[in-house]
């Protein structure tokens, strides 16, 4: 296997300047977030470090990216439940599970939506819409059973905390918010996997 790593690109380094402007050392030219967004669409791997530190910024930059594309119209991908779930996350005992969880979402997404671009490519004409339809449901029946991972986790503590947060008063509607926002979203995803 010496021979994949001799064959592994090296990222681009792309270094940012006090003044916010990103240099691509690769080019020698400067790059907007724009830039980077469309090397990422093109499976173009490249680090981001502080010039003047040196700390590697890819993370805030890449989050950066997806902020921007999400103040765009029409370009949402993240919808406001999602985005307040996952901050709901941070601090929770299931924080250490969330990366691994939404990193394999995500390949298993791309890897049914290379085979639907196939298909399309292979059937294109009425066939072709049928596949596509067919390959939502399975997506949304995959999304919809990798979601109820964490319902059992949800509902046991949930049931313990409930009995908790009557006798503490206050607690306990925000409990029962979380708990009837998860079952909206159970229910959302089981309707859109029946279609």
């Amino acid at each position: 296997m010496a021979t994949d790593k001799q064959t592994d690109k090296q990222p681009t380094v792309i270094k940012k300047y006090a003044n916010r402007r990103l240099y691509h050392t690769g080019t020698s030219t400067y790059v907007t977030l724009e830039d980077l967004a469309g090397m990422v669409r093109q499976g173009e791997d490249f680090v981001v470090f502080d010039a003047k530190s040196g700390e590697d910024i890819t993370r805030s930059v890449l989050t950066q990216i997806i902020f921007e594309q999400e103040n765009k119209e029409g370009q949402n991908l993240l919808p406001v439940t999602v985005l307040r779930q996952l901050i709901r996350f941070y601090g929770d005992s299931l924080q250490s599970l969330v990366p691994s969880y939404l990193e394999f979402s995500m390949e298993n997404l791309s890897r049914e939506q290379q085979k639907l671009r196939e298909q399309m490519t292979q059937a294109f004409g009425p066939s072709a819409f049928q596949s596509m339809d067919e390959q939502v449901r399975k997506n949304m029946a995959f999304f919809s059973e990798a979601m109820r991972m964490f319902t059992p986790f949800a509902q046991r503590n949930g049931a313990d905390a409930t009995s908790k947060s009557e006798s503490e008063g206050e607690g306990g509607s925000e409990l029962q918010d979380l708990k009837r926002q998860m079952a909206e979203m159970q229910a959302k995803l089981d309707q859109l996997a029946r279609k």
